[in-house]
């Protein structure tokens, strides 16, 4: 009897754990979605931090930009959307000298879906689920570091991205590499002054994608994170 009682609670359990998993939890999981494989889309949903080493998703911003294209020439009309707790339209703009959609959303929900349509023309479903937010573990804000040295990048983040980039200095010297979630930063990257310390910024950005099913071939929506803080490049008389 005690066995059979047993038997039912660890059937019963299982079921529970195949419903939970059946409908979800926080993630919605990617999708290439659908359409009418007759526009090019390239698009991109990027969170950026609204203070140094941001760790919460209300911390963040989070800004669309999708250009869409039909046999060569900018789609101008229509509707584009991205949608994560709320959907945004976005609105088509020549700001910058090309041609895109673009919006902006408060915070960082992670999951986002991506809709085109045009006339006849269609791209609807695209959903990218996003990197987690990681935070940067070395240096530590504001460490002062000798430029003329090596430094090793840390971060911390639950799940591995597509890609990483790592950025450090006034601008540049981006670099692509595994989000292994070290890197190693090479001698001279930092930026110094001879005689005075010189503020310098580490970010990086943590990237998902996926190539919308329903779109030309080259199609791309791509999801990412960034997070960043300074870091101080010590005066360097040899530099």
């Amino acid at each position: 009897m005690v066995r059979r009682g047993f038997f039912l609670m660890h059937q019963a359990l299982c079921l529970s754990l195949m419903f939970f998993v059946a409908c979800g939890g926080s993630s919605t999981g990617d999708s290439a979605g659908s359409g009418t494989s007759t526009l090019l889309v390239t698009g991109s949903a990027t969170a950026t931090p609204r203070l140094a080493n941001a760790s919460a998703a209300n911390d963040f911003d989070t800004n669309f930009s999708v250009v869409v294209q039909r046999g060569g020439l900018e789609v101008v009309s229509g509707s584009v959307t991205l949608k994560g707790s709320t959907t945004t339209a976005l609105t088509f703009t020549t700001t910058g000298g090309n041609g895109h959609w673009e919006g902006a959303a408060t915070g960082y929900d992670q999951s986002y879906e991506l809709g085109v349509t045009s006339g006849t023309d269609a791209v609807s479903g695209v959903v990218v689920e996003g990197p987690d937010i990681h935070v940067i573990t070395s240096p530590t804000a504001g460490a002062s570091l000798d430029s003329t040295l090596p430094f090793t990048a840390t971060w911390d983040r639950a799940t591995a991205a597509d890609t990483a980039r790592v950025q450090a200095g006034d601008g540049g010297n981006a670099v692509d590499v595994p989000d292994s979630g070290t890197y190693a930063v090479t001698a001279g990257v930092l930026h110094a002054d001879k005689d005075q310390a010189r503020t310098n910024t580490l970010r990086i950005t943590r990237t998902n994608r996926i190539s919308p099913a329903g779109a030309v071939t080259g199609s791309q929506f791509t999801v990412g994170v960034i997070n960043e803080l300074e870091v101080v490049a010590a005066p360097c008389p040899s530099c």
